[in-house]
């Protein structure tokens, strides 16, 4: 039989997929060394296939709100199956996830299921632009909307993690409808805007950008974004494939208070399987074919197995309000890290809303991509190596959130700050 170490797992995945990994980011170029291959998740743990018990901060990137495989979530995700993998046809659950997106976040009037954000997304500005008839997509510099051809423009996550400034096979043509803004600088979205009157479709932002690690909204920003839109005869699109449900059992657009034209969702909603949406205003949203003449489609699209996991997460989040006590103790990792930190003379910044959070390697706040890439990478790689070493797994980019979950105790936390001391002081 095989050996099923990480070491000797990852040498078989290299010859047979490229990279070794089926999403780059996983292949710790960004932090050194070869990735560790999970085999168990359970609460706020993780089991390796070297045998290693992991205190989980990444919560594979953040649909795991409630924590790996919890029970009800898994009984519903048994019984699903059991009646029927995948039928191609309409199903009452589909039905049902529409029903309580719509409940939960007014702005969306009607919504359709997919399979992946970056679907999600790709169907929102489909939209936009059948609806304006304008081809322009105005998005922000470090903003990671999915791996479409047209947003892989100046984007983050695992772009940015690998340095690539934009994909090869991405022709100028599509790149030249896509116009970049910087984050919290509504200065350079109205100039924009104005270069290029009626000719842009949408305004494509995630509300607390979480690609370039974390980095919140400025005060009035959001809200100075609705007005430009509104101005410009353009679309608001909220990416929300993160912030969805993260923050409270609704759309961050709803918790702020701005409404968006669309909004795209994912991760949370699924509650770990395969599942993203895209709703906003119901003349938008009868664009879409059968009622209209933009096309969307997908064999998968509102999965049985999938959406019974994301009602069941969905059911809970609103019966158990984990909201207060994720901020809670994300203002106690933050506010410990920082201590940390200054008690070993590090630079360091720890970005947090609610129980997301982003420790940059820099003095001082973060509002934007240029104040983003002065993070000491470096210093990141070796922070996550050490916490890795005291059984700690984080995102494996200096450029990615981290997420505690319902899961998480106090205890983890001081775990994690414990370890934390350890890393500063050895790197």
């Amino acid at each position: 039989m095989p050996s099923s170490s990480s070491a000797s797992l990852f040498s078989r995945a290299s010859r047979v997929i490229p990279g070794g990994v089926n999403s780059p980011v996983r292949a710790f170029r960004a932090v050194g060394g070869e990735p560790v291959f999970m085999v168990r998740g359970h609460g706020a743990r993780l089991t390796t296939a070297d045998g290693a018990e992991l205190l989980d901060f990444c919560g594979s990137w953040g649909p795991l709100i409630l924590g790996h495989a919890h029970p009800e979530v898994v009984e519903a995700v048994a019984r699903a199956a059991a009646d029927g993998m995948s039928f191609g046809a309409c199903t009452p659950g589909e039905v049902e996830l529409a029903e309580t997106l719509c409940r939960l976040a007014p702005s969306l009037e009607m919504v359709r299921l997919v399979s992946s954000g970056t679907e999600a997304v790709m169907t929102a500005l489909r939209l936009a632009r059948g609806f304006t008839s304008r081809a322009k997509i105005l998005k922000f510099d470090g903003g990671y909307h999915g791996h479409s051809d047209s947003l892989l423009v100046a984007a983050g996550s695992g772009l940015l993690t690998h340095g690539i400034a934009d994909s090869a096979g991405v022709t100028p043509g599509t790149a030249a409808d896509t116009l970049v803004a910087s984050y919290n600088d509504l200065e350079s979205v109205r100039a924009l805007l104005d270069a290029n009157r009626g000719s842009v479709a949408a305004i494509l932002v995630e509300p607390v950008a979480g690609n370039m690690g974390l980095v919140p909204p400025a005060l009035g920003f959001l809200q100075g974004l609705r007005v430009l839109a509104d101005a410009a005869g353009a679309l608001l699109i909220f990416d929300e494939v993160i912030t969805g449900f993260r923050f409270g059992p609704t759309t961050y657009g709803n918790l702020c208070g701005v409404t968006p034209d669309l909004t795209t969702l994912g991760k949370i909603i699924g509650g770990g399987l395969p599942l993203a949406a895209v709703g906003g205003r119901a003349e938008i949203m009868q664009r879409l074919a059968p009622l209209g003449p933009v096309y969307q489609a997908g064999t998968l699209s509102g999965n049985p197995v999938a959406v019974a996991a994301g009602l069941t997460t969905l059911r809970i989040l609103e019966r158990d309000n984990p909201y207060p006590e994720l901020a809670r103790l994300g203002k106690l990792l933050a506010d410990g890290l920082t201590a940390a930190a200054a008690a070993h003379g590090r630079k360091l910044h720890c970005a947090r809303l609610g129980g997301v959070f982003t420790p940059f390697f820099r003095a001082g706040p973060v509002r934007n991509l240029r104040d983003a890439k002065t993070s000491d990478t470096a210093a990141y790689a070796a922070f996550f190596q050490n916490m890795l070493a005291r059984n700690i797994y984080l995102p494996p980019a200096q450029f990615e959130a981290a997420f505690l979950s319902a899961a998480h105790t106090e205890a983890d936390v001081a775990a994690y700050l414990a370890a934390a001391a350890f890393a500063m002081s050895a790197s």
